[in-house]
């Protein structure tokens, strides 16, 4: 948002779900933050990725604002680093270092940034948010860890917040901010992620099916049912879903969730221009993917004919899953939890379709690197925790034994 800063605006801004800021029309860089809980603060970027925090909108006035903003830019247009010349002078706490620092910089070059922000708040600002960042020790944030494990937060759920942690830490050092990382020595717990792999069994996976089968059946009949009741009054009607294979999103979605390995993120954001229904193949370009690199992943037959179908009833969006208002969805979580409750499926996160194509590939027989490149992971560390799903192949190695053996006796 773009406006005019001025003591009037000030008083006209009101704060949202999430933070925002309005970029001042007359001087680059100066603005106001506002946040969801209501409080604001005049901010300075005199760099890309680099801000400083001015002060409140209640404490000085939009004009003493502007002049230190000028300042600032003044400074920097020298070749002095502002946010050096204030760290000089006091040290910078982790809440400022995320506010002014790391926060517009992960929102802007990483997909995930309003997560990795998100979570980091979530996790760490009330045990470290007010400490200076070369206070927070490894020895306080294994405790924080311990605690953590105790309210029963898996080993592996720990590692990820420790490693988003120490990722946005290294920023810090990076950009000068502290001079040694402060958490470089501590290490990540051992896990054995190889075993904790939950796909669904042939049982489930019919369930699954059937529920969302019956689950359109449902939708259609209501949809009818409502349409006969609008006729009779003289109303518009629905569009008519009984010539349709899919009352709405969700069964499609789930079907090349599990003939196809996209991640949900992946799905939300693919385009009908990365469909190529000539060659059976998917395209997942590198800005949408978790690695960053473009893959192709060929669709099988059933996959293509769900596509096919679902372009057909789905309008003209270029979106090929898109919301009411024709944009991205980012949660199905209430659909998808209601449709598991019907299976009778437990323990399974829309994530979990992931692990079920690649386990039922490795289980066929298909090599890991394969089901590597089919994933998309970067290397294959990440897909050998599907290794002990072929335990034929274990099998197989193991009797070469006896083979070479064979006539020594």
């Amino acid at each position: 948002m773009r406006a005019l800063i001025t003591n009037s605006l000030v008083t006209k801004l009101t704060p949202k779900e999430k933070q925002y800021d309005v970029r001042d029309t007359k001087l680059s860089g100066f603005m106001i933050r506002v946040n969801p809980s209501g409080k604001m603060h005049y901010v300075c970027q005199y760099k890309r990725g680099h801000r400083i925090t001015i002060g409140r909108v209640d404490v000085i006035t939009t004009a003493q604002a502007r002049d230190k903003a000028i300042s600032i830019l003044g400074d920097a247009a020298k070749g002095l680093d502002p946010a050096f010349a204030k760290k000089k002078k006091t040290k910078m706490t982790l809440g400022q270092f995320l506010t002014d620092h790391y926060g517009p910089w992960v929102l802007e070059h990483r997909k995930s940034g309003q997560w990795t922000l998100d979570h980091i708040r979530r996790c760490f600002m009330a045990p470290f948010g007010d400490k200076p960042i070369e206070d927070i020790t490894p020895s306080l944030t294994d405790q924080w860890r311990t605690q953590r494990l105790k309210n029963g937060r898996t080993t592996e759920t720990a590692n990820r917040d420790i490693a988003t942690f120490k990722a946005a830490l290294s920023k810090a050092v990076l950009w000068g901010f502290t001079e040694k990382h402060p958490l470089e020595k501590l290490k990540l717990l051992k896990s054995d992620r190889s075993i904790k792999v939950r796909y669904l069994t042939a049982t489930e996976e019919a369930n699954l099916r059937r529920v969302a089968l019956e689950r359109d059946i449902r939708i259609k009949g209501e949809r009818a049912r409502a349409n006969e009741w609008r006729k009779s009054r003289d109303r518009d009607l629905y569009p008519d879903l009984s010539q349709q294979e899919f009352a709405d999103y969700l069964h499609p979605m789930i079907l090349i969730s599990i003939n196809t390995g996209l991640r949900r993120g992946e799905v939300f954001s693919l385009k009908w221009e990365n469909v190529n229904f000539e060659r059976a193949m998917i395209t997942i370009e590198g800005m949408y993917a978790k690695s960053g690199k473009t893959r192709h992943i060929p669709i099988n037959s059933e996959a293509l004919r769900v596509l096919k179908s679902w372009r057909t009833q789905s309008g003209g969006s270029n979106l090929v899953f898109a919301n009411k208002d024709g944009s991205q969805f980012d949660t199905v979580k209430k659909s998808w939890a209601n449709l598991l409750e019907k299976a009778e499926i437990k323990n399974f996160r829309w994530h979990d379709l992931r692990h079920h194509f690649a386990s039922k590939l490795v289980m066929a027989g298909v090599d890991l690197n394969t089901v590597r490149e089919l994933l998309g992971h970067s290397d294959m560390a990440m897909t050998l925790r599907y290794a002990h799903l072929a335990p034929e192949h274990k099998a197989m190695a193991v009797e070469k034994l006896v083979i070479s053996t064979q006539g020594i006796i």
